[in-house]
């Protein structure tokens, strides 16, 4: 049953991946007048010229977008999408790496040997069909049995490649983010610091205050700064006014005859005495006041507003906002505190407004509010797991026995249907999290998405991974943590158990992957909010980018999934295999031609990538201690002791040789590139830019067009 239950869900992913497949092929080709949803695509290609003759090729669904997204060199993919897009194709390469050759490793050598084992005869016969997927997992070797030798070396085989893959990679990558910045035109952000706690005595003002310490202690380097000042009321002012001139902009674009009914403007009403009010007359009216608003305000903020406590300081040299940095600045370590600016489009405005103290409290709030919702998920996820389970089913809704018992509903419940909900309420979990890093207090776009990236990954591990396995086949499932010693004995009897739940689970992923082809939500949406018929060929679009705090995540899930069941159940290899490849050039195309980056860490993703697969070689070797106690060969648990001891080594040794030059960049590297600007003429135009380059956007002056030709300038400088 469960084997007929995984083809069911494998056909049926391989048909929806087929047919996503071939409708980003059909739309890819359509004329340039047809709105779909690729703006890089669009933009790179030019736009497609419009057909007006019927062409067959336009329906027939093709492959060449698979060359185009293949062909790009490394290279391509820095300057397209940032040394955060390469780190995060980086990850499907490492992946790819490692599950080949664990695939060949589980498939050619643990699969036989697993299948020639005979510990199932001593299960009963008439459960044989519902432990079918045991006969390829360890679970059928014979308990004592020198084939589990075969494992024990595997283990140690996989885990010294991974090591060797990861200390490449952590070597490749270190690298490159200082290529990366060696060769880097000057940017704002190396030469800027943001400074908090900034104490005001004497009734001084801020401003005057930050220009009087740095002119004393940093007289050489300092060059200007730039205070923070309280727009929260204005920045709602602007989006009020973003909405009337998006609103307006839309009305002026549908047909007057449309706008009234089918009569000309300013007839409607009964003798004339009751006329409709031209609405695009009225939100230009609504539009000028806002704007007179937003400029009083603007004066008002400029001139007496209210002023925060924090400021972005420029230098005239990157080492000296770096030497800055790392140097208390003040014999009260709560105040002058200095940290690195993120890059001015990276900036996230609205936090400057909150208190040391609120974001404390905030903080404590999130971390409570994370801890409860994994709990939520946990219940609910102990319920879709129940779905695997026929039995526990009918006792849960008993009147469904009847239509249970047909086959095919059987295996699309059990196969499919869980591991289907799992991925649809995991979809949900990315914005709260997002929100969540939010409200912690972070001052730049990339720290929230760092932030969200580590609350989705221990989400994802506890919340779909230890969540499926613990709610299987034990009774008391969160006592297993209550005793330490236990823990490898009860996970090696709850995590071989639920192989065919993740491998269906795996197999459900290639739908969701390859709906990130087509994205087929954003796509719906395009269609129905800007209609074809309405849609004006030389309109805006807004050209999204890639959340790597949810795809992170998920990608790293798998790896988890595939380096825990290499040794238990090996069959789910091929799985993930296909799984990889099929992301690796789906979200290849998406960087190349679909999403543009927001901002760029410079690799700051990657440590993320390398913890976890730490943490995921750990958790293989502390299964395999208590398989192996289980099996009967206390000789091979005591071997695979050293193990992760070995491994935990490894990723210190790491953390110290390559993790600080992710965190900031060396004197050697800063002062060198200082000297090559000295000469350069062009730094001269750079400082004059870096003075207003953090300006908050708030305080910017309003832009609009007065003529109907030019609906698409934007509201905002």
């Amino acid at each position: 049953m469960i084997i007929s239950a995984l083809l069911t869900a494998v056909g049926l992913n391989l048909l929806f991946t087929v047919l996503l497949f071939a409708l980003y092929s059909i739309l890819r080709k359509q004329p340039g007048n047809l709105s779909i949803y690729v703006p890089r695509l669009l933009a790179s290609d030019g736009g497609t010229q419009t057909r007006a003759h019927f062409n067959i090729d336009n329906i027939l669904p093709s492959v060449g977008w698979v060359r185009a997204a293949w062909q790009p060199s490394e290279e391509d993919l820095l300057a397209s999408s940032g040394l955060d897009g390469v780190v995060f194709m980086r990850i499907f390469v490492f992946c790819l790496r490692v599950f080949s050759v664990a695939g060949i490793l589980g498939i050619l050598v643990l699969v036989p040997v697993n299948y020639l084992g005979d510990q199932l005869n001593n299960i009963d016969f008439s459960d044989l069909p519902n432990k079918s997927i045991d006969l390829f997992s360890i679970s059928n070797v014979d308990d004592g049995s020198n084939r589990l030798w075969f494992h024990f070396s595997a283990a140690y085989v996989i885990t010294a490649f991974v090591c060797y893959l990861l200390y490449n990679e952590y070597r490749y990558l270190s690298t490159k983010r200082l290529a990366h910045f060696m060769t880097s035109k000057p940017m704002p952000h190396h030469f800027t610091i943001l400074v908090r706690g900034i104490p005001v005595r004497g009734g001084a003002s801020i401003s005057s205050t930050v220009e009087r310490f740095f002119m004393d202690y940093y007289p050489s380097t300092y060059l200007s700064h730039v205070v923070v000042r309280q727009t929260s009321k204005l920045r709602h002012l602007i989006n009020d006014a973003e909405n009337a001139y998006r609103r307006l902009t839309h009305l002026k674009s549908i047909p007057r005859a449309t706008q009234n009914g089918g009569s000309s403007a300013g007839t409607g009403g009964f003798l004339g005495l009751f006329r409709k009010k031209d609405p695009v007359i009225l939100y230009t009216k609504k539009l000028e006041d806002l704007e007179e608003n937003v400029r009083l305000h603007q004066s008002e903020v400029n001139m007496a507003g209210e002023e925060i406590p924090a400021a972005f300081v420029c230098f005239k040299s990157r080492f000296g906002a770096a030497s800055c940095i790392n140097m208390p600045q003040s014999d009260n370590p709560t105040e002058w505190v200095t940290e690195p600016a993120p890059e001015p489009r990276d900036v996230y405005w609205p936090f400057f407004s909150t208190s040391f103290m609120q974001r404390w409290i905030s903080k404590f709030i999130v971390f409570v509010a994370s801890i409860f919702l994994i709990i939520i998920f946990l219940l609910v996820a102990a319920f879709i797991q129940g779905l695997t389970y026929l039995e526990q089913l009918e006792i849960w809704l008993p009147f469904l026995k009847n239509i249970l018992e047909i086959a095919v509903v059987s295996q699309l419940i059990t196969g499919y249907l869980p591991s289907l909900l799992l991925h649809l309420l995991s979809s949900q979990i990315p914005p709260l999290m997002k929100l969540f890093s939010t409200m912690q207090g972070f001052i730049a776009n990339s720290d929230i998405e760092k932030s969200a990236c580590g609350k989705m990954l221990w989400f994802t591990i506890w919340s779909v991974f230890f969540a499926n396995v613990l709610t299987g086949s034990v009774t008391s499932e969160l006592q297993i943590f209550l005793d330490p010693k236990n823990i490898p004995a009860m996970l090696a009897v709850v995590v071989p158990g639920q192989a065919s739940f993740f491998i269906a689970y795996v197999v459900t992923s290639w739908t969701s992957v390859s709906s990130e082809l087509t994205q087929t939500m954003a796509l719906l949406s395009h269609i129905f909010s800007c209609p074809c018929s309405r849609k004006e060929s030389n309109g805006k679009i807004n050209v999204p980018s890639i959340s790597y705090h949810s795809e992170i995540p998920r990608i790293l899930l798998f790896s988890l999934l595939g380096l825990t069941y290499f040794i238990l159940a090996p069959i789910i290899l091929p799985f993930i295999l296909v799984y990889f490849c099929i992301g690796y050039i789906i979200y290849r195309n998406q960087l190349l031609f679909v999403y543009t980056p927001k901002y760029d860490t410079g690799g700051r993703f990657w440590p993320i990538v390398h913890n976890t697969t730490i943490f995921s070689l750990v958790l293989m070797h502390i299964i395999l201690i208590g398989i192996f106690g289980l099996k009967k060969l206390p000789l091979a648990s005591s071997l695979i002791l050293p193990l992760p001891i070995l491994t935990l080594l490894f990723n210190e040794y790491c953390n110290k040789r390559f993790l600080p030059v992710f965190r900031a960049y060396s004197a050697e590297a800063l002062i060198k590139k200082d000297r090559e600007g000295e000469n350069n003429p062009e730094m001269t135009d750079f400082y004059e830019k870096l003075v207003t380059a953090y300006h908050d956007p708030a305080l910017m002056p309003l832009r609009r067009s007065f003529t109907s030709n030019d609906r698409h300038s934007p509201l905002l400088s």
